[in-house]
């Protein structure tokens, strides 16, 4: 009896919060006539709310990465990157390989008229060159990186500082590494505090901006989404399967714990945006140990974009359909290469998908003004293509950890039964008792 009362009695989660903000959003823009002073008022609180959560992401990014890094040795930092850098590649090729197989069985391309497309959008040709993309990998000055808010940048910098850093400290007692650490605290509890409000900022995105746009704008490009939303489904499906046989993870515990940072991906459209949420998660719900999470969620914000390996390849796929153009073999085993590694240099903001076909498009010798036409359909690409960066990121983070023997698989139980905010406060109360018994350890060790 006292259980059914304490189950009754629990709250509703943020996740369930930020699920019903995305759904009412959507009715919202789609059902209530479009108002200019409405969807302006909308438009300024949701931006207020990306803002507010940008303006940490850099710093959230470069002090976790540093204190991933500068805790480890080298040997167990070779063996987690080079087991990262795998798993990511190999995921957006199987994705864009993917996209390839289910683009050519369901045509999304044929069959759509043209001129009922419209677009004012003007595009020209990305004049960036993958040389010219490796060169802007590395920063000239890493205050201005940040400044720039290139998070690829400062990323470089903060692995050569992390690797310094684990240098220096390798008697674990540096006054540095702490201060870093709890500067990490005190970002992660900003971001926290602005998460609170995260379902009035998700209600304001949505609304504003499929009010903005209208339905009108999917109808004509309405089977692309659905393929695309098909390949994202089945891609997700093969992927978690994979996943819950190697950690030994169920499936619903998964799906449990990939359900808050999802909500936000598609919110949000941005990966960046959604990193401080998917880090928390990865670790309280999915049991991912720190020594892998804090380096891997970081990292794959950019350097693992599963949904932008198959948004740039099924977005090839429909438009060579659309001009009834064709490829050879060779011509789609360059594809998804080329895709692959474009999805790398792939922006991490909201809108950034039709600056990436700017790049892959010409190089395909597709005609360049075709990417106007999906510049309508953008928020609902986004949504899709991001929900797969994120996720992606989180399993394949899951892998790394269980061949480093780091998933706490009580972590996952708990996590059934528990809040967003028990599972936080527990987390806070284990890493405090941790770090007080890694200080006790080091106090010996100096005697």
């Amino acid at each position: 009896m006292a259980q059914a009362q304490s189950t009754s009695k629990k709250k509703i989660g943020m996740t369930t919060w930020i699920l019903i903000a995305v759904v009412l959003g959507m009715l919202f823009g789609l059902l209530v006539p479009a108002n200019p002073t409405v969807t302006n008022i909308l438009k300024t609180i949701g931006q207020i709310f990306l803002r507010l959560i940008q303006m940490s992401i850099i710093l959230l990014v470069m002090g976790q990465i540093i204190q991933a890094i500068g805790g480890l040795k080298m040997g167990e930092l070779g063996k987690i990157g080079y087991k990262t850098l795998i798993v990511f590649f190999v995921s957006s090729l199987l994705a864009s390989a993917l996209a390839v197989v289910i683009g050519y069985l369901l045509k999304p391309g044929t069959g759509v008229d043209l001129s009922a497309i419209q677009s004012t959008v003007t595009v020209e040709a990305s004049k960036t060159t993958i040389w010219d993309t490796l060169l802007n990998f590395v920063p000239t000055n890493a205050i201005k990186a940040m400044s720039d808010g290139s998070i690829m940048q400062a990323l470089i910098f903060a692995l050569f500082f992390g690797i310094a850093l684990s240098f220096v400290n390798k008697d674990g007692n540096l006054k540095l590494f702490d201060l870093i650490k709890d500067f990490n605290k005190v970002i992660l509890r900003i971001i926290t505090m602005i998460m609170t409000v995260a379902p009035f900022g998700v209600f304001a995105l949505i609304a504003s901006s499929i009010a903005s746009y209208g339905i009108q704008v999917v109808i004509p490009l309405a089977k692309y989404l659905g393929v695309f939303a098909v390949i994202d489904l089945v891609f997700i499906t093969i992927y978690i399967l994979l996943v819950s046989g190697v950690t030994r993870v169920g499936i619903g515990d998964i799906v449990r714990g990939l359900g808050r940072m999802s909500a936000m991906a598609v919110a949000t459209g941005s990966s960046a945006v959604t990193l401080p949420t998917a880090m928390q998660d990865v670790e309280n719900k999915l049991g991912v140990g720190k020594k892998v999470s804090r380096i891997m969620m970081p990292l794959g914000v950019t350097l693992n974009s599963n949904g932008a390996a198959i948004h740039m390849t099924i977005t090839l796929i429909t438009i060579a359909q659309m001009y009834a153009m064709s490829f050879s073999a060779g011509d789609i085993f360059f594809m998804v290469i080329l895709c692959t590694l474009a999805s790398v240099a792939n922006a991490v903001v909201p809108g950034a998908g039709i600056v990436s076909l700017t790049i892959v498009v010409p190089q395909m010798g597709l005609p360049l003004e075709s990417i106007a036409l999906f510049a309508g359909v953008e928020i609902f690409v986004g949504m899709l293509r991001t929900i797969l960066n994120v996720d992606g990121d989180a399993l394949a983070s899951m892998l790394v950890a269980k061949s480093e023997n780091v998933i706490d698989l009580e972590k996952v139980k708990r996590a059934r039964t528990l809040s967003d905010d028990e599972l936080l406060e527990l987390a806070a109360k284990e890493q405090a008792e941790e770090e007080e018994q890694a200080k006790k350890l080091v106090a010996e060790a100096v005697r």
